[in-house]
C-alpha cells in the first residue's frame, strides 16, 4: 500500500521515528513536512538524530493563524493526494498539520488514519482539541493509545475503524533513552547534576499569551532553590520580551530548544518536570519523572490517576508544592503497551487498506528494529 504521512510538530516527528521504520518494512510512504515547525531547532535537528527519512516534499508554511496556516496547508496538500494518488493518509496528534491533512483525506479518495486517536481534554477553548475532535470524526482507521481513548471514541458513536495499538511514542522512547544517556553530554554543558534540577517547557499559547498566567510560572519557577532548566519555545521568549517580564526569569536558565536525544537526557534525569506540554507528560511517565501539568486539564489522565501527574494549573502555591514536595509515587501501572504500537498500526491501515499483497509490518516484524543508520538526515522538537 501507498501511504502519505504527514508531520509538521516535534511530537509528529518523534512518533513517524518507528512508524516509518515500520511502514517502509514493506510498504511505500510519502513523507510531507508542513513546515509547522521549521527552525532548525524545532525541526532539523529531530530528522537528523532519529535517521528520519528525508521528507519527500516540504511545504514550507510556517507560522500564521490558525486559519490561514490550515487554508495554506490543506491548498498544498489536496495537490500533493492528487499527485501521489496515496491509498491511506496518515495524521498525528493534534496540530493544524493534523487537521489540514485529515479534511484533505475525509474530502478525497484515499482512507484516513489517525494515530493518537480518542484523547479528550474536553476543553473545547484549546485549539487542539478542536483539531483532534474533527479528525477523530472524520477518519477511517483510528489508532488509539489506551482504552480510554477508545472509550471517549465509544460515548461519540465512534466504534468501527477503533484499535487500541498502545502508544506510537512509547515505541520511541524505549530506543531513546537507551542511547541518550550513552551519548548526551548535556547535563555536563549546563552544569547540572542528576536528580538536582528541574526540567520545564512552557509554549501553549493559554499559558504563553497570558501575561498575569505565563508571569505566574515564571516568577515561580525562578523562586525554586533547585536549579530550573527550560528549554525555551521561540513563541515563549518573544511573548517575555513582549510582556517586558525578563526580570521574571533571573532564577532559570533560559536555553535554546534542544534536540530530542539531549531532551530525554534531561527528563530523565531531573527530579521533575513542569510542563504545559502533553506529549512531556507522557514521556515523563515513561521515564519514571514525576511531572507537575501547568494546565487545569490534561489528555493524559490515566497518568494523574496513577499518581505521576499533577495538574496545577498556573496557581504559584500549588506549581511549588507539587514540584518541592515529596518525590515518591505509588508503583506505576502499564498503560501505553508494550513498545510495538507501530506495527500494530501497519497492520490495522493494511489491513483497513485491504491488504497490499505483502506482509504487514506485524506480520513480518517489520519496525521491530528502529535503530537508525548513521549519516542520514531530517528532524525536530
Amino acid at each position: 500500500m501507498k501511504v502519505l504521512s504527514i508531520v509538521g510538530a516535534r511530537p509528529q516527528f518523534i512518533k513517524a521515528f518507528p512508524l516509518s521504520a515500520a511502514l517502509r518494512g514493506d510498504h511505500e510512504e510519502v513523507l510531507v513536512h508542513t513546515g509547522q515547525h521549521y527552525d532548525t531547532g524545532l525541526s532539523e535537528v529531530f530528522f537528523e538524530e532519529l535517521a528520519i527519512p528525508e521528507p519527500d516534499h516540504h511545504l514550507g508554511v510556517g507560522s500564521d493563524t490558525h486559519g490561514r496556516q490550515t487554508g495554506r496547508m490543506m491548498i498544498e496538500l489536496e495537490a500533493l493526494c492528487e499527485r501521489e494518488s496515496p491509498d491511506a493518509v496518515l495524521v498525528y496528534g493534534d496540530t493544524n498539520s493534523t487537521l489540514a491533512g485529515a479534511i484533505v483525506a475525509a474530502k478525497g479518495d484515499p482512507l484516513l488514519c489517525h494515530v493518537e486517536a480518542g484523547l479528550r481534554s474536553y476543553n473545547r477553548a484549546m485549539p487542539e482539541e478542536i483539531n483532534r475532535v474533527l479528525t477523530d470524526h472524520v477518519s477511517d482507521v483510528l489508532c488509539v493509545p489506551t482504552e480510554r481513548a477508545r472509550s471517549n471514541l465509544a460515548s461519540e458513536g465512534i466504534a468501527e475503524g477503533v484499535s487500541v495499538t498502545g502508544d506510537v511514542m512509547y515505541d520511541a522512547i524505549r530506543w531513546a533513552r537507551e542511547r541518550a544517556a550513552d551519548t548526551a553530554e548535556i547535563l555536563a554543558e549546563l552544569g547540572v547534576s542528576e536528580g538536582e534540577y528541574v526540567l520545564a517547557t512552557v509554549h501553549r499559547a493559554g499559558n504563553t499569551d497570558d501575561r498575569g498566567r505565563l508571569e505566574a510560572i515564571l516568577r515561580t519557577l525562578s523562586g525554586l532553590s533547585k536549579p530550573v532548566v527550560l528549554p525555551a519555545h521561540p513563541r515563549t521568549v518573544a511573548r517575555i520580551e513582549d510582556f517586558g517580564i525578563e526580570d521574571a526569569t533571573a532564577g532559570i536558565r533560559l536555553i535554546e530548544p534542544v534536540g530530542y536525544l539531549d531532551f530525554v537526557r534531561l527528563l530523565d534525569g531531573a527530579d521533575r518536570v513542569a510542563t504545559d506540554s502533553g506529549g512531556v507528560q507522557k514521556e515523563a511517565f515513561f521515564l519514571d519523572t514525576p511531572c507537575v501539568t501547568l494546565r487545569e486539564e490534561t489528555e493524559w489522565v490515566e497518568t494523574v490517576e496513577a499518581g505521576w501527574n499533577s495538574l496545577v494549573g498556573t496557581d504559584p502555591e500549588a506549581i511549588r508544592a507539587a514540584l518541592i514536595g515529596d518525590r515518591d509515587r505509588p508503583p506505576k501501572p502499564s498503560l501505553y503497551g508494550d513498545g510495538t504500537a507501530a506495527e500494530a498500526i501497519v497492520a490495522a491501515l493494511a489491513e483497513a487498506v485491504g491488504g497490499s499483497g505483502t506482509e504487514t509490518g506485524a506480520e513480518s516484524g517489520a519496525g521491530s528494529e528502529i535503530e537508525p543508520e548513521s549519516g542520514t538526515a531530517g528532524e525536530e522538537r
